[in-house]
């Protein structure tokens, strides 16, 4: 059965499609809050100094603690601007002299800390119109700066986790029967809503968190859900869509994902507490438990595990809310023959006696699976290949998410910032869908990391400069990053051959995700050099643009169905014309 006939006949894109896209996109915007959310809850507030219990008068409550007292100069160490603001080092202050006796009409003279001898202090002074987890459990100064850093690689440890399980488990055809009368499947929809669920409960979790270990663990298990919720969402959503509404599917997806990254910062800005943040983002998705009976099945997967009678059911709907009439033909497509039946029963029943030649099948299947990893090894044409596309992946993902972590170390409002950073996603993917079809994938690739490359050093060395001049550049880096990260899982998946397209994309993108822990620890570097964290985000997109036009164009070219078709990409000899081992190898 050809289901993108059965679109054609029912309608593309109709009302039954848009209305039930809408509410998959929903919960793709709280995945995306939530996969962020940790800039917030786990950053460094804007400002701190040490308590000097020897001239702070007010004793008891630190909330009626001066930030800026006068005196603040004489008691810590710190650097002055060319306006003449002093910036306190927030670690350190001045050790003073115990038998000192101060006078009534003078508020800490600089008699009382002789020598200008410096020491740790172990209290603080905050800002508090901003509370994290900084201030919760002291995770302050710089040797605590990593403990913040990884609270982003346990999230992307998450992702990796969670992306493999919900993907092995939305794949299985497990009928399960709790008790007598609840019975239930495996599935897309149903993994799909438990991810959402398991994201929720997780995030709130976070919020209730009584120490950084237990922050740490549900941080972990929110990503286990998060990671979960767009895959699924997306092949949902764009498989009840025509092949000529597709493409643009796809791509309105992410912008509901760069929308939910951006209320990450704005509700930051609005609530600044870490707590409230946490839960104003994980708490409304626990209503989309309702989409266990609203959000239909995958028909695809009903279709793949013979369930024609619920395929049936979902297409008689979608054509009534779409105006459409069924045919006759079709509609016997959907029909069940006795025959059939009785071998999906007996393959539930007795898989291993029953269903010999099924399961013989997919231990062919398997086998050739692992016949064409092992010609891919084999040669030097595709291992130089994939291995050229792991470090380009990788590049991608660190630079991408260090971008956005290191959107709040910009000058100017850090909530803007970040909330701009995250929106200019929209145009990028916009530019990755034209120069996809006008320039093709090599070009678009490596154009788009060169353009992140070029923007970012120019704006490590004018951090300095202008705040909109440094912002600007910064965008325009992630513009393009973003823009490189949506051509490259095109662009892999035409270059793999058809019975490991599958595997070898998830491969990559798991490679990514391990790139991406490094990410959370890039912008500490900016602590030893301000300009180091952009000039090294540069210096790799550079390098990974480069080795991006050492790639076989793939534009307009028969995807690869054999591993040997494969190995043709790129070649000016056609296919077929086969004479020597070199040709091959």
């Amino acid at each position: 059965m050809d289901f993108d006939q059965v679109l054609e006949e029912i309608g593309e894109f109709g009302p039954y499609q848009k209305t039930n896209y809408l509410l998959i996109c929903l919960p793709v915007m709280f995945a995306a809050a939530n996969s962020l959310s940790y800039v917030f809850t786990a950053g460094t507030p804007a400002y701190r100094r040490c308590l000097v219990p020897e001239c702070d008068s007010v004793q008891g409550d630190s909330q009626n603690y001066e930030l800026y007292p006068n005196w603040l100069v004489n008691a810590t160490p710190g650097s002055q601007d060319s306006n003449g603001f002093f910036t306190p080092d927030s670690c350190y202050r001045y050790q003073a002299n115990r038998t000192f006796t101060m006078n009534t009409s003078t508020t800490c003279p600089k008699e009382l800390f002789p020598g200008n001898i410096k020491e740790r202090c172990f209290q603080w002074v905050f800002n508090q119109n901003e509370r994290t987890i900084v201030q919760e459990w002291n995770l302050t100064c710089k040797e605590n700066a990593w403990k913040l850093a990884f609270v982003g690689t346990m999230h992307f440890a998450g992702l990796v986790v969670g992306t493999a399980l919900s993907g092995y488990m939305a794949d299985r055809y497990v009928s399960k029967q709790v008790f007598v009368y609840f019975h239930f499947r495996f599935g897309r929809k149903l993994i799909f809503v438990i991810c959402i669920i398991f994201m929720a409960a997780t995030g709130v979790a976070q919020g209730l968190a009584w120490n950084y270990k237990s922050f740490l663990i549900f941080a972990f298990l929110n990503a286990v859900g998060t990671s979960g919720v767009y895959p699924l969402a997306f092949i949902i959503g764009v498989e009840m869509v025509g092949p000529r509404k597709r493409e643009m599917s796809s791509i309105v997806l992410n912008y509901f994902y760069a929308v939910g990254e951006a209320m990450v910062g704005l509700c930051a800005w609005f609530f600044h507490d870490w707590q409230l943040l946490q839960y104003v983002l994980s708490i409304p998705p626990l209503f989309f438990i309702a989409y266990y009976w609203m959000v239909p099945e995958s028909v695809r997967w009903l279709i793949a595990r013979n369930e024609k009678e619920q395929a049936k059911e979902i297409i008689r709907k979608a054509a009534q809310v779409n105006g459409k009439e069924l045919s006759v033909a079709l509609l016997a497509n959907f029909e069940s023959t006795d025959a059939e039946n009785q071998k999906k029963n007996n393959c539930q029943d007795h898989p291993k006696e029953k269903c010999g030649k099924d399961c013989e099948h997919k231990k062919t299947d398997k086998h050739e699976i692992w016949l064409a990893v092992k010609e891919v090894f084999r040669s030097k044409i595709l291992t130089l290949r994939y291995v050229l596309l792991l470090y380009i992946w990788a590049i991608n993902a660190v630079v991408y998410y260090g971008l956005s972590l290191n959107s709040t170390s910009l000058s100017g409002n850090k909530y803007l910032n970040f909330a701009l950073v995250c929106l200019i996603e929209i145009p990028g993917y916009t530019l990755a869908w034209i120069s996809l079809n006008k320039f093709g994938r090599r070009l678009s690739l490596s154009g788009s990391m060169l353009l992140c490359a070029i923007t970012c050093v120019v704006g490590g060395y004018i951090t300095q400069g202008t705040t909109w001049a440094t912002v600007c550049l910064f965008l325009v880096g992630k513009l393009g990053i973003t823009s490189s990260f949506a051509v490259i899982y095109a662009y892999t998946a035409e270059m793999m051959p058809t019975i490991i397209r599958s595997g070898g994309v998830g491969v990559m993108s798991t490679f990514a995700r391990f790139g991406a822990m490094l990410a959370p620890f890039v912008p500490i570097l900016g602590n030893y050099y301000e300009a180091l964290p952009l000039l090294l985000f540069g210096a790799s997109s550079l390098s990974a643009g480069l080795l991006a036009l050492l790639l076989p164009e793939t534009f307009r070219k028969k995807l690869p169905d054999t591993v040997l078709e494969a190995k043709q990409l790129g070649k000016r000899k056609p296919q077929g014309q086969l004479n020597t081992k070199a040709d091959i190898h």
